[in-house]
């Protein structure tokens, strides 16, 4: 391409831009993008990550758990897992996944005076600086001479950081400045028995612990002689026996005073100044040990233990030798344990189970018995026999049974050989299969009952039964060979043995809609697909640069292939001709295995290496198929036989049962099924994750009858009607457990002793009152309010009160009764909401709603009563407002669907189909909107509208007719469609025939008849209708001039508004791209990109999309600086504007920052002039930020920086033209939304819909 580069950074914003001044932009530019792969398929990712299962802490190391501040991290087996607390929800979210290391991770310590750092160390001898803010890795140590154990910074040194392994040395790496490099500590090295791990005293320069397997300690102080290995426990002193040391902690408030625990001998507070134990702590039960304490740091004297072998909390005082209050929460112990300043606390447990998940919502819903060690490879079983079986690394085989909840066989044969996978047959419940690394796959019943042993001559890694005859297994071979077995014969040989790839089979798949056709992943980074009828390969699937591990058919799409590999990606196969249609990128690690939900054929689940269960889903890939279901299409144009279905160049097209299913289903209703069919498919093709959810609540608004709704609907966000009655029926609590606060009493026993005394004497003196007041003042609110009565009723409901904001402030659930009693309702919501705990706040404004809890009269302080007869109104205008809370907390987290659940629940329509276009869930909102009719007409038609954007892509797909055809389908369901279809014809790159033949469809004149109409209209002053007509002329181009002329004179006036201006260049926006880009059109092209850039702009503030506003403004002044153009727009002017925008919209937020400066009265009044211009927004609910599925689920380290913003992307990447300049899929939407062209300033339109 011709052109330059231009590339700037002005306040975090960077943009990237053609410069076309001067060099004649023209359509080489388009031959260039079409020439251009990562263009035509790589502007965002076809699968969309829509779920993340966190993997549990590893068990292997101590160190393995750090905080700071308001963030924690712990250690799976290759990454950190970092929580960041969200401060408005009051709730910890998972902020990133840092796995760069290759070997297990042995220790992490987060830097003490630096909350954005930390450190962590694995087994190949590799320490690394992480920057936690940025995600990226600041600096590495490759050999540490050993593997580091323990890990810490030192507290003395804000850049160093110290590390050891067995007996020593304690090395210590200075990161940056003069003195950079390892160092060994003086003393710290040569010790008699390996360490278990050290602390650095906080306060104490250079003061240092180490904790040893045999049970001693070392401690090590400048200027004070070296103590090593002391203070072992009384019971081991004279013998060989080891009680390693699994725990120490300095005390925060002393310089010499340490805990320590002892696996065996329990808990000790030692004075290491002293060498001598000041308390042994008891344990109620002998069997009782601790793997982690902590002390807590805003109660002196108070620490917190773990139970090692089951979930026991115990809380101590050192004042006592036994513990002040157990809590048992869970049935394995704890590993690791720290005490936040926040109320929640850091646990964490590896306990090698199975896990079941709720994939709705992302919880375990069942977890097998015992330690199994590492689990190679599971196996649902057919039918509904719930039961899983799993292979294992040295315990052989065994099955679950996941209803009873305990093992019910476990298999031998192999002995300790480790069984890489496990498959039970598809066809036949009683027979599993498995293979070893002892180079046989056995087959055998489930009651142990051996049939078969087929020996390889490897180790055999992967076994598949065809799922079209009940007879033939696939196995994969360290040989390089794929072989084929026919159980129906005594034979020990295969039937078939596939030969090609050139490194061991791992893994092999028979198609389960194509009979005879099977694939197999290799280390040779290749998958092959075989045919079994034509004993050949038929196609190689190259792409992936490390060997192949996860692989998966669509159950649904015949051609469609997923492959996972070590070079931490997944692809998509098309296998009819070998093309890889997308490349995911988001696991930073090796991908092991893929599967798909039996019910949603398009929702994928992968694991990985770096320790995390990601769900996808594929429905971006057969969108057309979506489509053709909401525009109502034929059977032919969805379902089809796997013939049709793989033929080349066939579009996406359904040949599953769960497909073939739902249309048996459909044929036998009467009358219209439409919004069946709408459903049906709706759930087929969405991941779960609210949309069950969302078509329960949208059949109760429908009236169906509550008889019909499904067993778990009370589990879900229910309609507001039936919210009291399910928890009712339930009896669930309002609120969670929380840990008591801890602290002394009130004032001195002496003062307490008189002012009890006091009190005595005027209750018997019948001063009620004032006995009152001074129990209220000793804290014996419970003796003030049983008699308070006696004073009045008034005056009961006002100490009520009382204590009730006492709690609040406190944070202390005992409000909540109170509140209940006087009937403040409002204050009791307003404490919920505060605590993020708005599912609560969400039931009690519904229980005031239906009259279960009476305000009371109590006048307020203002003198006025807040009793009356409009509490109902009251209570439904807090439900509404209680659900848009609760909503928007759904929304920010990525979960749209739940946020639309939401808004459904108290029937406002309006903004649950809002939140479902801003979540662009287009298709169900289409789907949600046609059955809810009338009501949701408008954002619906909106909706529609988009999606028809969608499928006017330009290059990938839109000249192709099905997708022009698709496009006039959507927009022929919005009554009032002319101008939509104008802008549709408009925009459509076919030759004169193609176009003439779509105008007929959306019933327009020929190009022709266009170019008359044009220039009447034109002569008659009709500006728009002559816009109109001749971009669907012969000679678009001839629009710019009357369209821009007419903007240009209105931005001249003073009275002009956003909507008097902005339909014009949206419908210029729609010129063809080939047209926009000729020679000629050169300086219109500039004009009218940089007049949408500043009318964006002002859309932009209209609609709050925050992020965007700077990037759309310096995109403007860009374009006005580098381009010679004509406009009545100037860069001070645009820089002024801006300045109003932050310093008006910035003064009204609470920060916690310093303050910021007020806004000028000049910046008032121009800020002013911009609201008058602006004015509202049409459309309900669609002001606020857009928020897809998985925008909070972060990616490995490898992350995109904004070309808009300059700030890290997190969750959906969309790259523009070039193939290298990348915003958020977030902002990339809003852009879309309120500026149709690339922020690149190219004249392509941006589509990332």
């Amino acid at each position: 391409m011709s052109g330059k580069v231009i590339s700037f950074y002005n306040e975090n914003n960077i943009f990237r831009f053609w410069d076309q001044q001067g060099i004649g932009m023209n359509l080489e530019i388009l031959k260039c993008f079409a020439k251009n792969d990562t263009y035509a398929k790589a502007k965002m990712s076809h699968v969309k990550q829509v779920g993340l299962l966190a993997a549990g802490c590893q068990p292997w190391n101590k160190d393995i758990c750090a905080a700071s501040g308001d963030r924690f991290a712990y250690c799976a087996t290759l990454a950190v897992y970092i929580y960041q607390l969200d401060h408005r929800y009051n709730e910890f979210k998972l902020h990133a996944i840092m796995s760069e290391h290759k070997k297990t991770i042995t220790a992490i310590s987060w830097c003490p005076h630096n909350p954005d750092v930390f450190a962590s160390a694995s087994a190949d001898s590799l320490v690394i600086i992480w920057n936690v803010n940025e995600q990226k890795v600041v600096a590495k140590l490759d050999n540490t001479k050993g593997i580091p154990a323990s890990l810490g910074w030192c507290w003395s040194a804000g850049d160093a950081v110290a590390f050891v392994s067995h007996r020593g040395p304690l090395y210590i790496w200075t990161i940056s400045g003069p003195d950079s490099g390892v160092t060994v500590h003086r003393e710290a090295h040569s010790f008699l028995s390996d360490i278990s791990l050290f602390r650095w005293h906080p306060k104490k320069k250079g003061k240092v612990v180490f904790g040893h397997t045999d049970g001693s300690l070392s401690i090590f102080q400048p200027g004070s002689k070296n103590q090593k290995h002391v203070l072992r426990p009384e019971s081991l002193e004279g013998t060989d026996e080891e009680d390693p040391v699994t725990a120490l902690e300095w005390d925060p408030l002393s310089t010499d005073y340490l805990l320590v625990a002892n696996l065996h001998n329990g808990i000790r507070l030692v004075d290491s100044e002293c060498l001598s134990c000041i308390t042994t702590f008891s344990f109620p039960s002998a069997a009782a040990s601790v793997q982690c304490l902590a002390w807590v740091s805003n109660a002196p004297g108070m620490f917190i233990t773990g139970d090692s072998q089951v979930g026991v909390l115990r809380v101590w005082n050192v004042s006592r030798t036994t513990p002040i209050d157990n809590f048992k929460l869970k049935q394995t112990g704890f590993h690791g344990l720290h005490v936040l300043n926040s109320p929640p606390k850091k646990k964490s447990s590896f306990d090698g189970t199975i896990k079941v998940w709720d994939i709705n919502t992302l919880s375990a819903v069942y977890t097998s018995p015992g330690n199994e060690g590492v689990i190679y490879s599971i196996s649902w079983a057919p039918g509904n026999l719930n039961c899983i079986a799993g292979g294992t690394s040295r315990n052989g085989g065994f099955i679950w049974d996941v209803r009873k909840g305990k093992m019910i066989t476990r298999f031998s044969e192999h002995g300790k050989n480790g069984i890489f996978c496990i498959a039970w047959s598809h066809k036949d419940s009683k027979r599993i299969a498995t293979c070893s690394s002892d180079g046989f796959c056995i087959i055998r019943t489930i009651d142990g009952n051996v049939l078969h042993k087929y020996k390889h001559p490897a180790a055999v890694f992967g076994c598949d039964w065809s799922q079209n005859n009940k007879d033939m297994i696939a196995t994969g071979c360290e040989d390089k060979n794929v072989r084929v077995y026919y159980l129906a014969t005594s034979s020990d040989q295969p039937l078939k043995v596939f030969t090609g790839h050139t490194a061991k089979v791992f893994h092999v798949r028979w198609s389960p809609l194509r009979e005879g056709i099977l694939c197999s992943g290799s280390d040779d980074g290749t998958v092959r697909i075989w045919d079994y009828t034509q004993d050949a390969c038929i196609n190689v699937l190259s792409g992936h640069t490390a060997p192949v591990r996860g692989l998966m058919w669509n159950p649904e799409i015949p051609y469609l292939l997923i492959s996972g590999s070590w070079d931490y990606t997944i692809r998509v196969w098309d296998t009819r001709d070998g093309t890889c249609l997308d490349t995911v990128y988001d696991h930073g690690a090796d991908v092991y295995g893929l599967t798909c939900h039996p019910s949603r054929p398009f929702t994928m689940a992968s694991c990985s290496r770096d320790s995390t269960v990601r769900l996808w889903s594929l429905t971006p890939l057969i969108n057309p198929l979506q489509i053709n279901i909401l525009t109502d299409r034929c059977w032919d144009d969805i379902i089809s036989n796997t013939d049709r279905a793989v033929e080349s160049g066939a579009p996406p097209l359904l040949c599953g049962k769960v497909s073939r299913d739902i249309k048996q289903e459909l044929e036998k209703l009467s009358g219209s099924p439409q919004g069946k069919k709408l459903r049906w498919f709706s759930e087929f093709f969405s991941p779960p994750g609210g949309s069950k959810n969302l078509w329960d609540l949208v059949a109760v608004i429908k009236g169906q009858d509550d008889s019909l709704l499904p067993q778990n609907y009370c589990k879900g966000i229910m309609h507001m009607k039936h919210l009291i009655r399910f928890r009712l029926s339930k009896a669930q609590e309002l609120t969670t457990v929380k840990m008591s606060k801890f602290g002394g009493g009130i004032g001195a026993p002496s003062k307490e002793e008189r002012l009890r005394e006091a009190a005595e004497i005027h209750l018997r003196l019948g001063q009620i009152q004032r006995y009152c007041e001074l129990m209220v003042e000793l804290g014996e609110w419970d003796k003030a309010l049983s008699v308070a009565p006696g004073v009045s009723m008034k005056y009961w409901r006002k100490l009520m009160q009382r204590r009730a904001d006492q709690l609040i402030q406190e944070e202390n659930d005992d409000a909540i009764p109170y509140c209940i009693a006087i009937g403040d309702v409002k204050k009791l919501v307003s404490f919920f909401t505060s605590r993020g705990q708005l599912k609560e706040a969400l039931l009690v404004a519904q229980a005031a709603c239906e009259g279960n809890i009476q305000m009371l009269p109590l006048s307020t302080t203002s003198g006025t009563s807040n009793s009356g007869g409009n509490n109902t109104d009251d209570y439904n205008d807090l439900l509404q407002k209680v659900s848009k809370e609760l909503a928007d907390w759904y929304f920010q987290d990525g979960r749209a669907v739940l946020a639309a659940c939401c808004h459904l629940a108290v029937e406002n329509i309006e903004l649950a189909m809002a939140k479902l276009i801003r979540g662009n869930e287009l298709e169900l909102a289409i789907s949600v909107g046609t059955v809810l009719g009338e009501s949701a007409a408008q954002t619906t038609h909106y909706a529609l509208e988009l999606l028809a954007r969608k499928c006017m892509a330009v290059i990938t797909c839109f000249p192709s007719l099905g997708y022009r055809d698709l496009a006039v389908d959507l927009l022929m369901m919005i009554p009032d469609n002319k101008l939509q279809l104008v802008k549709l014809c408009a925009f459509y790159p076919g030759c004169i025939a193609e176009i003439n033949d779509l105008h007929e469809k959306c019933n327009l004149p020929d190009v022709e008849e266009c170019m008359r109409v044009a220039e009447t209209m034109q002569a008659d002053g009709d500006v728009f209708e002559a816009m109109k007509y001749y971009l669907l002329s012969t000679e678009p181009e001839k629009a710019l001039p009357v369209g821009i002329q007419y903007v240009k004179e209105q931005l001249c006036g003073s009275d002009w508004t956003l909507d008097s201006v902005f339909p014009y260049l949206d419908l210029l926006s729609y010129i063809r791209t080939e047209q926009l880009m000729l020679p000629k059109c050169s300086e219109f092209r500039n004009e009218l990109l940089i007049l949408c850039g500043y009318i964006g702009a002002l859309l932009a503030i209209r609609r709050q999309y925050n992020s965007i506003v700077p990037a759309l403004y310096e995109y403007t002044s860009q374009l006005l600086k580098r381009r010679e153009v004509s406009v009545p727009l100037k860069i001070e002017q645009l820089s002024e504007e801006l300045d109003a925008w932050r310093a008006c919209t910035q003064s009204d937020k609470p920060t916690d920052e310093l303050p910021c400066t007020p806004p000028s009265e000049s910046q008032r009044a121009l800020y002013s002039v911009l609201v008058s211009r602006i004015q509202g927004e049409p459309l309900k609910g669609m002001v606020g930020p857009d928020c897809v599925t998985g925008s909070n689920l972060p990616s490995h380290s490898d992350v995109h920086t904004s070309c808009l913003t300059g700030l890290k992307i997190q969750g959906p990447v969309f790259f523009l033209e070039d193939g290298k300049s990348a915003v958020s899929l977030n902002d990339a939407l809003m852009w879309a939304k309120v500026n149709p062209f690339s922020p690149l300033g190219t004249g392509i339109r941006l589509n990332p819909f």
